[in-house]
């Protein structure tokens, strides 16, 4: 089993996330993951667009097979960039899961309004939101099958 998860294609996950802490947190989590995965990080959602159109310093990164969105982030708001996402004819497909701190009845209905493939409000405590992490890993990159564009 080890070796599957060693030869396998990586799953490329971005993680748009402006707080260090629970960047290292779910890094943390994803350590022990069912499968090979690349965490990618954006502080912000302008550079989540950024790398996600492959501008600038992102021009050679991978396309993401997942993304985990903050929506409170600094320069462009997470709530902007689902939006942006779902609305590209090439950026649609790619799943996106929704990590907040937010539990606003509002939010949680806008995301899905905007087509979040799902929501989780980030529990406050280190073991919560560690299993919360975890359970992302057990059904998104484990259950899941996850749309694959070509790689070059």
């Amino acid at each position: 089993m080890e070796s599957d998860r060693i030869n396998a294609i990586p799953i490329e996950v971005l993680l748009v996330e402006d707080s260090p802490g629970d960047v290292r947190l779910t890094r943390e989590a994803f350590k022990d993951a069912k499968v090979h995965l690349n965490l990618h990080v954006a502080s912000d959602g302008a550079k989540a667009m950024a790398f996600l159109n492959h501008e600038g310093e992102y021009a050679n990164v991978p396309r993401p097979d997942l993304v985990l969105l903050d929506l409170n982030l600094p320069k462009k708001d997470g709530r902007e960039v689902l939006e942006e996402i779902k609305e590209s004819p090439t950026l649609k497909s790619i799943p996106v899961v929704i990590l907040t701190t937010s539990s606003s009845e509002a939010d949680i209905l806008r995301s899905y309004r905007l087509h979040a493939n799902c929501y989780i409000t980030k529990p406050v405590g280190l073991e919560g939101f560690l299993t919360v992490v975890k359970s992302i890993d057990n059904f998104w990159l484990s259950v899941v099958k996850l749309p694959r564009e070509p790689r070059s």
